[in-house]
């Protein structure tokens, strides 16, 4: 199992946690706005590290959002599973052609 499928199920898990004793939880006690706001600022500071070029700083900043992404998904009951079917359903199409197709 990857890192980021258990990363997941850990935040699947928090879901039903006391806020006050995980910020998974608490997070997700704010609703999926704060959680889509909170995701949105982890993605903007990414694209800062990307455009200075530092990698070991992007590498945590990306690290930071595909866990936000997690928990902003885990907010509307998306599971990582349902993502990665999307993506398997994609695969072998052109990008170009998954767009048009829309």
């Amino acid at each position: 199992m990857s890192a980021l499928s258990r990363l997941a199920q850990t935040i699947a898990a928090r879901k039903s946690a006391d806020p006050e004793s995980s910020w998974t939880a608490k997070l997700l006690s704010k609703g999926p706005e704060k959680c889509a706001e909170k995701f949105g600022e982890e993605a903007v500071e990414a694209i800062i590290e990307a455009v200075k070029g530092d990698r070991a700083k992007l590498t945590s900043e990306a690290a930071d959002v595909l866990y936000h992404l997690l928990v902003m998904l885990a907010a509307r009951d998306v599971t990582l599973a349902d993502v990665e079917a999307e993506l398997a359903h994609r695969e072998g199409i052109s990008g170009i052609a998954e767009k048009a197709a829309r």
